[in-house]
């Protein structure tokens, strides 16, 4: 079974940094881009960033580029999202998915807060 599960996230301070994992199982991860996703408070999902399978290609949206690092260890099984600098408009919930067998599998979700 497809299995997503994040963690590392939590409340922080204006110009801080968290890092957020993604555990992957059920699945062979290599073989998989890898994404991370938000939803900040009372609006839609915003995709954050991607990287290919590899891990040698990654892109970022305009929001974070310069801010965010995603990364992946494939031996591992784990994705990870490397947040700094961050601001009030980071708030929000996270979630890493994945596009498998036609559909997206998303993970549990976590909470970030970015507040002094």
């Amino acid at each position: 079974q497809v299995h997503l599960a994040e963690s590392g996230g939590g409340l922080v301070q204006p110009g801080g940094s968290l890092r957020l994992a993604c555990a992957a199982s059920g699945f062979t991860f290599s073989d998989y881009w890898m994404y991370w996703v938000r939803q900040a408070p009372g609006k839609g999902l915003e995709w954050v960033s991607v990287i290919r399978f590899a891990g040698d290609t990654t892109y970022y949206a305009d929001s974070v580029k310069g801010r965010f690092t995603i990364s992946r260890d494939n031996a591992n099984n784990t994705l990870y999202l490397q947040m700094n600098d961050l601001t009030s408009e980071d708030t929000g919930i996270y979630f890493c998915n994945a596009f498998i067998g036609g559909q997206f599998t998303w993970g549990q979700g976590l909470q970030v807060t970015v507040s002094s």
